[in-house]
Parts: structure tokens; C-alpha cells; sequence
């Protein structure tokens, strides 16, 4: 990697740090910390939804699958779609009118402290590990386009991500997920034609591609677990306490439903357009064997993209993937310092909140490092991510999004539901492979983990039911709560008045540091053209449409730009 690649990741990464630490003086409250001040604009939110979680595996995790798998991977990534219109649909809203700062919290609301409690210990002992595999491949991504060592990769880029997550809360990372959308759509966009020029166009790669690369599904990844894996897609997207957030932090229910929608929709065209290269290279260079695939991404940006670019779209592949890590970090010690610490100080400040909650978020990174630092003695990313999703997700994330729609199910049934599906899940992960000769495939790992939850609470919902029958008495009682059951809410769209123009500040800021940042990336881009041994027409003209959009931005916000100035 040249000089100018090297100084372009650093200055995009100060960038994204500055734009991070711009938010220092936001988070007076728990509220403005943690969810944005609950009026974040609900596009803001959703490509935040969107870069947290399409970020955290696509480059390394996604990027091994559709260069070992071809078409297979972006079959699988399409079930997100599906899943995240669902969700904006039927779920997204039901979490917006809970107005619980985080999932623990309408937990506590609907159950009481005790099931609060298990479930936040579980999540945050959950969250360790899944936080770390989202660290791992930021690392990955640095290692194989630098040759700087993974292990100093994941200590450096832990400490950096942390550092403005815990001083700008929620809103830094909303503002920096904007920021690597753009850079990381307007790279891709000039990837793809640069890589389909590099093979000979898209007949030599059809021609040239291995026999069933363009198949929907094969025999690892079947139409079965294709459907499995959805499910659990629905149930983590809308379930997953960090994802949670994003529907939580907008004003109202239809605007947490279009967080859903514009998740969907982009995942129905951008897993088409981002799995190309790595097809491509599958192509160009077959020999890639074991983990070897986890960098080939990144190997076609190095081959086809002019000098300067590669050093942007890494910067912005790494800040991307670190989105999942950032995300996490912030939920998780919204936890411990709303729901955990609290509780057992419920007098405490705001301010001493506030201050918790960042020291938690420093905690957490720590915990997170080692946990990455730990992933390549796992069995890879790959191997990893299917694990934990078998194992945790409708164990962790069902019982939560059926207790939005019941008001019959008991902390009891969902705490027995989520600790069986637990149990049995790592009996049959970690114990019964090394006695017997019982192993379950990835497919059958999957449909074990989803579809076991689903029949527990099933059969719990019926014999709740029945017991409401003889006994009369509803497990969701308005006095247990302090409102009315979320299936009986008005499904009208409340005003929040003062609190809205409250955080209105926040909100202007928000959109004054998006609009510079991109700004600022289209400029960037300019300069890069400068440089580029070749393709600077494409460079140039991405640059020229980012720098509009940043100055239409700005434009729409004429006081708030000059006060930037100032």
C-alpha cells in the first residue's frame, strides 16, 4: 500500500473522529446520551440501523461467503430485507411506544427488576462476545490491506472507537454511520465497473465463473436453512437490544417504522451491488484456501482501484465494521448505568449517569478487545458469527418481541423459555459432539436455536391463556406497568412538544456535522483525483456528487452552517 493510501486512511479516520467528538457537550442526559434525545430523524436512524448491522459482516464475513459461496451470499443477505419491512411494519412501532429508553427497561416495566436482571446479565455476557467478533474483522480488514499485525490492529482500533463513543454517545455514532454510508456507496460504485473491466466485462465473468456460482442456494446453504436463517434475521433485527435503539430514538411510530422500511429497502439492492467484487476476484484468483477468503474483499479494492481510494475505502470499511462495535458499546452501557447502576442508586444525577455510562462504554471496549484478540482460536469470523447466531438468537431476541404482543405471557415463561433454548443449544454445541457422536451441521445448529424458542412460547402462550380463561387475570396488569398494555395503545402518533423543541439543538447538529463531513469527503475525493494514475474521471465525478449533497445539506440549514463558521 503506497504512502498516500496510508495517509488518506489516517486523515479519513481523524475526520470521522472529530466529526465523533464534535457531540462531547450533547449528552447532558441519559436520554440525549443514549437515545439521541428520542427525536432522531428517522433517516438518520435507519441508515444508522442499516451500517450497524450490514457493516458488521460484510466485508470479511459476507465477502469469504460470496467468494467460496457466489450468489448464495446475497441470497442470504436478501432474507434482511424481508425481515427489516416485517419489522417496520408490525414491530418497529410496537418498540417506538413502549418510550423505554432501552430494551431492559420495558423488561423491567413488564416483568419487574429480577427478570430485568438475568435477562441484562445474559445480554451482557452475550454482547461480549458478539462485540468482539464484530472488532475482529475491522482488524482483518487492516491487516490484510497494511501487513500491520492483527493483534496491534485490534488493540489500536478498540482504544479509537471507544475513545468517541464513550465522550459523544449516541449521536456520534449515528453521524459517523452517515458518513461511512456515503464513502463506502460511492467506493463500491467505483469498484464494481473498475473489477468488471479487470476480468473482461460481465460476459467473461459469467463465462469464466465456477459451474453453480450463480445458484440462489446450494448444499451447505439449502432453501431450509435459507428460511431458518431468516427467521432469525427477523428475530435479531427487531429484537437485538442495540438495534432496539434506533426504533426507540425516533419521535414517533410511523417515523419507527420507516426506520424499518428504509432498512429493507436497502438491503434489497445493495447485497447485489457490494458482493460483486469479491465474485469477481473468486474468478480472478481462485487459490484463496481457509481463512485466506476472509481478505478477499479488500485484495480486489487493492487490484482495481486508483492510488489514493483504496486508502478511503479502507478508512471507511474500518469505521464501518467498527459501526456494529460502537453501537453495542453504547447500548450495553446504557444498560449498566440506566437499568444496573440506577437501580441501585435511583437518586443519582443525570450528570453522575452520564459519567457512568462512559466509564461502562471504556469497560466494555477493554472486554471487547480481548474478546476479538480471541476469535482466530474460535475457528475464524465465519464459523463465529453462525455459532453465536444458532446459539443466542432466538433464545435471547424472541421472548422479548412476543412479550409485545402478549400481554398474557410471565417474566417467569420467558426467562424458562430463554434459559431451556440456551441450555439445550450449547449441550448440543460444546457437550455432545466430545461424548457421542451427536453433531449438528450449521443447518440443523440453526433450526434448533430458532425454531425451539418458537415452540416453548407457543406452548406457554397457550397455557397462559387457558389459565386466563379459568382464572380471569391478565399477567400484564395497567398498575404493573404504568400504562396501558402496547396492544391496546392508541395507535396515534403522540407530539412530545416541549421535549421535541428541547432536542432540537441536538438534531441541528446533527445535521451541520453531516453536511460538512460529506462536504468535506466530496473535497477529499477531488484532491484524490489529483493523484489517481487512472480512472479519474470516476473519482472526479463521484467527488463532484458527494460535495453537492454536503453543500445541499448545508444549504437547507443556512444559520446553522454560518454558526459552524463562526
Amino acid at each position: 500500500m503506497s504512502g498516500i493510501d496510508i495517509g488518506v486512511i489516517f486523515l479519513f479516520s481523524f475526520l470521522v473522529f472529530v466529526c465523533g467528538m464534535s457531540f462531547s457537550k450533547s449528552g447532558k442526559n441519559m436520554k440525549s446520551f443514549f437515545s439521541a434525545g428520542g427525536a432522531l430523524p428517522w433517516w438518520m436512524s435507519g441508515l444508522s440501523l442499516f451500517m450497524s448491522f450490514f457493516s458488521s459482516g460484510t466485508f470479511v464475513t459476507w465477502g469469504a461467503l460470496a467468494y467460496s459461496n457466489g450468489w448464495v451470499a446475497i441470497t442470504i443477505q436478501w432474507t434482511m430485507a424481508i425481515s427489516g419491512i416485517l419489522i417496520g411494519f408490525f414491530i418497529a412501532p410496537r418498540w417506538q411506544k413502549t418510550h423505554a429508553l432501552t430494551a431492559a427497561e420495558f423488561i423491567k416495566n413488564r416483568f419487574g427488576y429480577k427478570v430485568q436482571r438475568t435477562y441484562t446479565y445474559i445480554f451482557l455476557a452475550i454482547a461480549s462476545f458478539s462485540t468482539g467478533a464484530f472488532l475482529y474483522p475491522v482488524a482483518k480488514i487492516l491487516e490484510v490491506s497494511t501487513g500491520i499485525p492483527i493483534t496491534a490492529s485490534i488493540i489500536v482500533l478498540g482504544i479509537l472507537i471507544l475513545a468517541y463513543t464513550a465522550v459523544g454517545g449516541l449521536w456520534a455514532v449515528i453521524v459517523t454511520d452517515i458518513l461511512q454510508f456515503v464513502v463506502l456507496t460511492a467506493a463500491v460504485l467505483i469498484v464494481v465497473p473498475l473489477a468488471f473491466g479487470e476480468i473482461g466485462g460481465v460476459s467473461q465473468f459469467i463465462a469464466k465463473a465456477p459451474e453453480g456460482f450463480f445458484n440462489l442456494v446450494n448444499e451447505e446453504f439449502s432453501w431450509s436453512f435459507i428460511v431458518v436463517f431468516g427467521l432469525y434475521n427477523l428475530f435479531f433485527i427487531a429484537g437485538n437490544w442495540p438495534y432496539i435503539q434506533r426504533y426507540t430514538s425516533v419521535a414517533t411510530p410511523n417515523d419507527a417504522k420507516k426506520v424499518g422500511w428504509l432498512f429493507g429497502g436497502l438491503y434489497v439492492i445493495c447485497p447485489v451491488i457490494w458482493m460483486i467484487p469479491p465474485m469477481i476476484y473468486r474468478v480472478l484468483n481462485p487459490d484463496l484456501a481457509g481463512l485466506a477468503d476472509e481478505g478477499a474483499y479488500l485484495l480486489m479494492c487493492k487490484q482495481v482501484l486508483p492510488l489514493g481510494m483504496l486508502g478511503l475505502m479502507l478508512g471507511a470499511m474500518i469505521f464501518a465494521t467498527a459501526s456494529s462495535v460502537n453501537t453495542s458499546l453504547n447500548l450495553s452501557a446504557g444498560v449498566l448505568a440506566n437499568d444496573v447502576y440506577g437501580y441501585f442508586r435511583p437518586k443519582a444525577s443525570d450528570k453522575e449517569l452520564v459519567k457512568v455510562g462512559r466509564i461502562a462504554t471504556i469497560l466494555l471496549g477493554t472486554i471487547t478487545i480481548v474478546i476479538a484478540l480471541l476469535v482466530p482460536y474460535m475457528g475464524g469470523v465465519v464459523t463465529f458469527v453462525f455459532a453465536m447466531a444458532a446459539i443466542t438468537g432466538g433464545a435471547l431476541f424472541l421472548p422479548p418481541i412476543w412479550a409485545l404482543f402478549s400481554p398474557y405471557q410471565t417474566g417467569k415463561s420467558l426467562l424458562t423459555v430463554t434459559l431451556i433454548t440456551l441450555a439445550v443449544n450449547m449441550l448440543f454445541k460444546f457437550v455432545l459432539p466430545y461424548i457421542s457422536d451427536i453433531s449438528l451441521d450449521r443447518k440443523n445448529e440453526t433450526f434448533l436455536g430458532i425454531c425451539l424458542p418458537i415452540v416453548l412460547l407457543s406452548i406457554a402462550e397457550i397455557y397462559v391463556r387457558l389459565k386466563h380463561k379459568r382464572t380471569g387475570v391478565v399477567a400484564w396488569k395497567t398498575s404493573q406497568v404504568g400504562q396501558e398494555p402496547i396492544n391496546q395503545q392508541n395507535d396515534v402518533d403522540v407530539e412530545q412538544g416541549p421535549e421535541l423543541v428541547a432536542n432540537s439543538a441536538d438534531n441541528n447538529l446533527g445535521v451541520r456535522v453531516i453536511g460538512w463531513g460529506i462536504a468535506s469527503i466530496g473535497i477529499l475525493m477531488g484532491a484524490l483525483m489529483l493523484v489517481a494514475e487512472h480512472s479519474q474521471v470516476y473519482v472526479a465525478g463521484m467527488g463532484f456528487i458527494i460535495l453537492c449533497i454536503g453543500g445541499f445539506i448545508l444549504s437547507k440549514n443556512p444559520k446553522i452552517a454560518n454558526s459552524e463558521c463562526k
